[in-house]
């Protein structure tokens, strides 16, 4: 059986996170989230580990967000809530990893796909990519935290805009908007964030563990953990309303 995700470090340090579900569009099941979990948690301890990319298998999606053909299942708050505060809790993990993080993105990221790349420090697009927080438009929220997440990294006025009108936007408008650092050429995608990270990152472990410190700090004392945990309960909520029960059958149906 084809593995859901696969893992590679290469000899700079760079450890490469692939979801590996192009036939689902590289969605997140639970699989997919307890490996990312445990390649959090070596990337953190292990020294050799100086940057960790997320990206997805092949050219037409970096993440569309949670698998619905699994999580239509979950019919309870109680139960949405145990799946939402999970892959939340992952993200929060990821936010805070103390070396370098970049999202990939490699063709389309929708929902909690948005939140993945979010959690990132950093969020390179290939040309042709697009993303779009597309929740609302299913009668839930962002339900990993992505939105609290995206306050911290995008303008109000732009993250909100993002927010509320679920727009599908490109990669290019992406950077003017700031939440893409980098837009990439179709070409050879892994080889120019290879470039990206041997041009602009510092190499000094402890200089980078520093900084991310400084980072941390911020966000502890404003209480980002607490603050995703929050709207992730909102998104519970929601998840069980019949316009997001409606939504998800129809996409189903399309599928």
């Amino acid at each position: 059986m084809m593995s859901k995700y696969i893992v590679k470090r290469d000899m700079q340090g760079v450890v490469w996170f692939t979801i590996n579900r192009p036939e689902k569009w590289n969605a997140i099941d639970y699989d997919v989230m307890d490996g990312l979990l445990q390649t959090i948690i070596e990337v953190e301890k292990n020294e050799d580990d100086r940057v960790l990319v997320i990206t997805g298998a092949g050219r037409k999606a970096f993440c569309s967000g949670g698998d619905l053909s699994v999580f239509q299942n979950l019919q309870t708050v109680e139960d949405a809530h145990q799946m939402l505060s999970k892959m939340g809790l992952i993200l929060y993990k990821l936010a805070i990893l103390s070396k370098p993080t970049i999202a990939l993105l490699n063709g389309l990221a929708i929902g909690g796909g948005c939140e993945l790349a979010t959690a990132c420090d950093y969020r390179l697009a290939s040309h042709g990519s697009r993303f779009g927080f597309v929740q609302g438009k299913q009668g839930i929220t962002t339900g990993w935290g992505g939105a609290t997440i995206l306050l911290e990294r995008v303008a109000i006025d732009h993250a909100y805009h993002l927010l509320m009108t679920g727009e599908v936007t490109s990669a290019e408008d992406g950077k003017e908007l700031g939440f893409i650092q980098h837009v990439l050429s179709d070409d050879d995608a892994k080889r120019e964030c290879e470039e990206f990270i041997a041009n602009k990152f510092i190499h000094t472990t402890k200089v980078v563990k520093a900084y991310k410190k400084v980072l941390n700090r911020k966000w502890l004392a404003t209480g980002l953990k607490d603050r995703m945990l929050e709207e992730i309960e909102e998104c519970a909520t929601l998840w069980v309303t019949d316009e997001h029960l409606n939504a998800v059958q129809k996409i189903m149906r399309k599928e």
